[in-house]
């Protein structure tokens, strides 16, 4: 099995929710403290071991590429006002990854799977590839992606999709699972879009993590639109577990935050500034004064 190098961060989306901040800019390059979502996302990938990022954007994300690139005016300007620690972060930053990006292009139809056709001919067709959503985001000992790229190292599926249970209050917001036989080292059936908790087949939720391998590329180029004419990676997962593929969805040791309303972005916010060495504890100390 060739190491697993390439990481897919789906970034093409308009974040139409945090409007008009996102007028201008990506959602992904929101601030979470003092650094952008997609960075967190980057260094997730690299602390697992990924060597390649491929970042699949539209038209007008320049600020994407040019935060992950040089940038020696600023560089000097550090380097001349004697902040030397803020200098290393910055040059730090273009030496995470090899980085390549990626537009969406207007003939595909949009949806969450969409991304997998545009960064398909960077990928061999004999080599597998962890996938992220933009917007979401982990807090773990063990990187989440890293969890995951054990396990197909270890049982060699089709596909592994992080999951992690929700309350029945919150189901109805994402995809969901059903188990073959949940000892059986977590395969699944099918998985289901938005459904109430009373019809769902699990409270184990899909978030934006996975480890998928080029059939899932090769899926999705003849799986049609489906619903709101998108492209959904449900449909494509589905199709494959129906032709008997492996497909794994695996509880994740740690936390899920997603950034993909204003309310979730800013409890992830605290939930990350609360676990900063610098900040954090003065931070809780004004949260018991204020609230």
């Amino acid at each position: 099995m060739r190491k697993i190098k390439k990481a897919v961060i789906a970034a093409a989306g308009y974040g139409t929710r945090f409007l008009p901040a996102t007028k201008n800019q990506p959602k992904e390059m929101l601030p979470i403290v003092d650094k952008p979502i997609v960075h967190y996302l980057v260094e997730e990938a690299v602390n697992s071991g990924i060597e390649d990022i491929i970042i699949v954007t539209r038209a007008g994300q320049v600020s994407m590429e040019d935060h992950f690139d040089s940038n020696s005016e600023l560089e000097y300007e550090l380097r001349e006002s004697g902040k030397m620690d803020r200098l290393e972060k910055i040059k730090a930053i273009p030496k995470l990854a090899n980085f390549a990006y990626v537009r969406q292009h207007k003939d595909y139809p949009y949806g969450n799977g969409t991304p997998l056709l545009c960064a398909a001919p960077l990928i061999d067709d004999d080599e597998a590839f962890v996938y992220m959503f933009g917007d979401d985001m982990t807090i773990s000992e063990t990187p989440v992606t890293r969890q995951l790229m054990d396990v197909y190292e270890k049982e060699n599926p089709t596909a592994v999709l992080g999951v992690q249970e929700v309350p029945d209050e919150e189901v109805e917001r994402y995809g969901t699972v059903k188990y073959k036989d949940e000892k059986k080292n977590y395969e699944i059936e099918q998985g289901c879009e938005k459904l109430p908790a009373n019809e769902a087949p699990s409270n184990m939720a899909l978030f934006g993590r996975f480890v998928f391998s080029y059939d899932v590329i090769e899926k999705a180029k003849e799986t049609p639109p489906g619903k709101d004419s998108e492209l959904w990676i449900m449909d494509v997962i589905n199709s494959l577990a129906q032709e008997g593929k492996k497909v794994i969805a695996q509880p994740i040791e740690g936390e899920w935050h997603t950034t993909g309303d204003p309310l979730r972005y800013l409890k992830t916010s605290v939930e990350f500034a609360l676990r900063r060495d610098d900040i954090g504890k003065d931070f809780e100390k004004y949260l018991k004064e204020r609230f």
